[in-house]
C-alpha cells in the first residue's frame, strides 16, 4: 500500500521518527499538532496558538494533497478549559462551514 510522509518542515520529524501528516490511499492521518513557531516558541494567547497550530495542519494537508474541506473530525486538547472560547473561535474561523465532528478535552 503507498504511503507518502508529510514532514511539514518539522525539524524533530527525522530524530523523533514521525511525520506530521500520513497519506495512505485518500485518507490522511495528522498528528497532534501545536502551536509553536519555527524556532519552537509557544507565542501569543489561546486564540493565536490554535490559529498556528490550524494553520501547520493545513500545510501538512496541502502537502499530502488535501484541503480542509476534507477534514471530518478534529480533537482539541486544552491545558486550561477556560480557554474553551478563545479555542473555539479560532476552530470556527478555520473550519466555518466545513464544522468537521469535533471533541474538545481538558488534559
Amino acid at each position: 500500500m503507498a504511503r507518502k510522509l508529510v514532514t511539514a518542515h518539522s525539524t524533530w520529524a527525522p530524530t523523533v521518527g514521525y511525520s506530521r501528516a500520513v497519506r495512505v490511499g485518500t485518507h490522511v492521518y495528522v498528528a497532534g499538532t501545536a502551536g509553536i513557531g519555527s524556532d519552537g516558541a509557544v507565542t501569543g494567547d489561546a486564540h493565536a496558538q490554535t490559529l498556528r497550530a490550524l494553520a501547520i495542519i493545513q500545510e501538512a494537508l496541502t502537502e499530502s494533497g488535501a484541503v480542509l474541506a476534507d477534514v471530518v473530525r478534529t480533537r482539541i486538547f486544552v491545558t486550561d478549559i477556560d480557554q474553551w472560547e478563545a479555542v473555539g473561535r479560532a476552530h470556527g474561523e478555520v473550519f466555518r462551514d466545513i464544522r468537521p465532528a469535533s471533541t474538545m478535552v481538558e488534559v
